[in-house]
C-alpha cells in the first residue's frame, strides 16, 4: 500500500512525521510530501521517505513576510505539480489544506483520499465554515481526534457521519528519546519550589489571561510562560505584575532539544483553552506523564475520562485555581495523575495503535 501524508505548510511536523512512521511500521510504504520547516530541526524518523515538494523557494527565505509572499506565488504551480505526483499513491491524506477556498479544486484525483481535521473549528455559519465544509465534502473519510469532533464535524460543517473516523492523535513520544536535550536556561533551573507551565504558542484562545487572573489566588509558585507569541504580551505582562508569585516569560520558539528540560521540571502543565479540539501540547505533557489540567472544551474531556487529567469548568478562574492549589497541595494526586497519562500515552495514544486503526481504515476504503 503507497501512501502519501501531505502536509503542503509544514504545519504540524511532530504529527505528519509520527504519523509516517506509525504508517510505516504497520507495513505501508509512505511518502511525507511537505515542506522544509524554517523554524528549527523536526523530528528525524525512519522507514518513509520525506519529500520537500512545495514551496521550495519561499521555504528558504529567512525574513517571515517575504516567505509569506513569495509562498502565496508558489502554492497553485505547487498544488498543480502535486496532482501529478499523486498518481503514484494509493492513498492521499492530506493533514493540512492552507487555501482550502482554492485547494478543494486542486486536490489530487487519487481515491481514497483523506483528511485529518487538525483546524480550530470556526463558528458555525461563517464563511469559513461553508468553505470548510465544502472541502471535507471532496473527502472519501474525514479522520477526528475525538468523538467531540466527530460530532461537531456532522453537526456543524455537515459531514456524513458514516465518513468521519474517530482516530485519537498520538503522545509525541519521541521527545523523550532524543539523542540529545537541552539544558534548561540556568535563571530556571536554579528554581527549587514548584513550576505551572503554560507552554506553546501564545494566542487569545488559549486563556493565559485566565491562567494569570487564576494565578494571583495561589502561594508559594511560579508560573512559566513558554513559547513564540502571536499577540500582544502587554496585557499579559500587566496581569503578572499583579501576581504574589513569580511569573517568567519565555517568549520564543522552542525548538525539540529544549523542550524534554521544560516538560520534566513542570509540576502541573496548564491548558485553560476556550475554544480548541486537541493540541500538540498536550500529546506532548502527556508523553511525559505530566499532571495536566485542562478546560472542558473539545476532547480534552475524554482525557478526564480516563483519568489522565483535571478538567475544569472553561472561562472559569475559580475552578482553575482550586485544581492547581488541590494539586501543588497534594504530591500523590499529582503522582497519579502523571500514572494515568503515562498509561494513556502507552495505550490508545501510542503511535502503534493510531497507525494500525489507521491502516484498517485505508483498507477499509480502497477497492476490492
Amino acid at each position: 500500500m503507497r501512501v502519501h501524508v501531505v502536509d503542503p505548510a509544514a504545519y504540524t511536523p511532530p504529527y505528519d512525521h509520527a504519523l509516517a512512521g506509525a504508517l510505516a511500521g504497520a507495513g505501508a510504504e509512505v511518502e511525507l510530501i511537505t515542506t522544509r520547516f524554517p523554524y528549527g530541526p523536526v523530528p528525524a524518523g525512519e522507514g518513509y521517505r520525506v519529500t520537500e515538494h512545495f514551496y521550495r523557494r519561499s521555504s528558504r527565505l529567512s525574513a517571515p513576510r517575504r516567505r509569506r509572499a513569495l509562498r502565496a506565488l508558489e502554492h497553485l504551480p505547487d498544488m498543480r505539480r502535486y496532482r501529478a505526483r499523486a498518481r503514484g499513491a494509493d492513498v492521499v491524506h492530506y493533514q493540512w489544506l492552507p487555501i482550502p477556498r482554492l485547494d478543494r479544486h486542486l486536490l489530487a484525483p487519487t481515491h481514497p483520499r483523506l483528511f485529518t481535521m487538525h483546524w480550530r473549528f470556526p463558528e458555525p455559519g461563517s464563511r469559513i465554515a461553508g468553505t470548510l465544509s465544502a472541502l471535507l465534502g471532496e473527502m472519501d473519510a474525514v479522520v477526528a481526534h475525538s468523538r467531540h469532533g466527530a460530532g461537531r464535524l456532522a453537526e456543524e460543517l455537515g459531514v456524513d457521519p458514516a465518513r468521519i473516523e474517530v482516530i485519537p492523535h498520538g503522545a509525541f513520544d519521541y521527545l523523550t528519546r532524543l539523542p540529545e536535550e537541552v539544558p534548561l536556561p540556568p535563571e530556571l533551573s536554579e528554581v527549587t519550589g514548584p513550576v505551572i507551565l503554560a507552554f506553546g504558542l501564545l494566542r487569545p484562545y488559549k486563556g493565559t489571561d485566565l491562567l494569570l487572573e487564576a494565578f494571583r489566588r495561589l502561594r508559594g509558585a511560579e508560573l512559566w510562560i513558554v513559547g513564540m507569541s502571536r499577540m500582544d504580551l502587554a496585557p499579559l505582562r500587566e496581569l503578572a505584575g499583579r501576581a504574589p508569585g513569580r511569573v517568567r516569560f519565555v517568549d520564543r520558539f522552542v525548538p525539540d532539544p529544549e523542550i524534554p528540560a521544560f516538560m520534566r521540571r513542570a509540576d502541573v502543565v496548564a491548558l485553560p483553552y476556550r475554544n480548541i479540539e486537541q493540541s500538540g501540547v498536550l500529546y506532548t505533557a502527556l508523553a511525559f506523564g505530566r499532571p495536566l489540567v485542562l478546560s472542558d472544551v473539545g476532547g480534552f474531556g475524554e482525557l478526564g475520562e480516563l483519568g489522565a487529567a483535571r478538567i475544569v469548568p472553561r472561562d472559569d478562574a475559580d475552578a482553575l485555581a482550586e485544581a492547581l492549589r488541590e494539586l501543588l497541595d497534594d504530591p500523590d494526586q499529582r503522582a497519579q495523575l502523571g500514572t494515568e497519562a503515562l498509561a494513556a500515552a502507552e495505550g490508545p495514544y501510542s503511535w502503534a495503535e493510531i497507525g494500525r486503526r489507521t491502516i484498517e481504515l485505508y483498507d477499509r476504503l480502497l477497492p476490492g
